[in-house]
């Protein structure tokens, strides 16, 4: 179809996802959703359309969930472009984004997509501290401690993807992210869950804010190590880079891990069956316990490394 041919279905398209029956509503925006979905081209024009990012805004809010779903779906799509990232990411989006998040009558479905908008949209670097600014992550803190919500991997993926901003790791941090990751890391029945909770403690650990607040938090060692015992590789590897971090700040952090049982065995265990990264945390682990013991015993100490 050529480009001419393509500005006129969707501008098609567009006039009828405006129409006040809901029936062609829906077909319309099931239509520019398919359109968008595998196709950069198709995505610029219908964003070169006049009125058309506008039109969809206003449809994400309509009452009806299918009209705010599929009109979001199509917003997702459009965000896929690297070159209409930053456009799409005015304010007014971003608070109307927020809305849906906060709102507790939100469909699910609505609620994922509008995280993924974030997500995709924050993956402009650019675009990082408009959310931060916008009060976005609190927002996601707040429902990502609701153990209902049936969004929480999306939210997850989305703060991790802003935390990545150091300023928005200070916020995370203010606004309690750490108790929150650790409480869905510690009861979360989905190892998916535990597993990018953890790759988001990983990424506030590497500014002082974050590590700073996960070493007052208590129990974390022990936390990090039961964590250890699991079987989720994804989170074996994201437990051990967070303890790197820990013992590197804290002779009292590793003092806790040497004082567990279990704590030595777990690391033999998985420097022979885990994966590459987490073979590679285990030996930085190994050889932290091995310097701590040797000084232990220069110094007349009793912590000595048993096997």
């Amino acid at each position: 179809m050529s480009t001419a041919k393509l500005r006129e279905t969707i501008h098609e398209y567009l006039s009828e996802a405006q129409s006040d029956s809901h029936e062609v509503q829906q077909k319309a925006l099931q239509a520019l959703a398919s359109i968008t979905r595998v196709s950069p081209q198709n995505r610029s024009l219908l964003a070169q359309t006049y009125g058309g990012i506008p039109a969809l805004l206003a449809l994400s809010k309509s009452i009806s969930p299918m009209i705010q779903t599929l009109s979001l779906s199509v917003l997702f799509n459009l965000s896929l472009n690297p070159n209409l990232k930053q456009s799409l990411a005015d304010m007014e989006t971003i608070n109307h984004l927020n809305s849906i998040i906060l709102s507790p009558t939100s469909p699910p479905e609505s609620t994922k997509l509008a995280s993924s908008l974030i997500c995709s949209l924050a993956m402009l670097d650019k675009n990082k501290a408009k959310f931060g600014v916008a009060g976005t992550i609190p927002l996601l803190i707040h429902a990502i401690s609701d153990p209902c919500n049936a969004a929480a991997h999306h939210l997850l993926s989305t703060l991790a993807e802003l935390v990545q901003f150091h300023g928005n790791c200070t916020l995370a941090v203010r606004a309690g992210a750490i108790p929150v990751l650790i409480h869905v890391v510690e009861s979360s029945d989905g190892e998916d869950l535990s597993g990018t909770s953890l790759a988001v403690l990983g990424l506030l650990s590497k500014f002082d804010e974050g590590l700073n607040a996960l070493k007052k938090t208590e129990q974390v060692v022990s936390s990090m190590v039961e964590v250890l015992k699991g079987r989720c590789m994804l989170s074996k590897e994201g437990a051990a880079e967070i303890l790197v971090r820990l013992f590197d700040e804290s002779e009292g952090c590793l003092a806790d891990a040497l004082n567990l049982p279990e704590f030595l065995t777990v690391l033999a265990d998985i420097s022979v069956r885990g994966s590459a990264k987490a073979r590679e945390m285990t030996a930085q682990l190994l050889r932290k316990t091995m310097e701590a013991n040797l000084v232990s015993y220069s110094d007349g100490s009793h912590m000595l490394l048993q096997w």
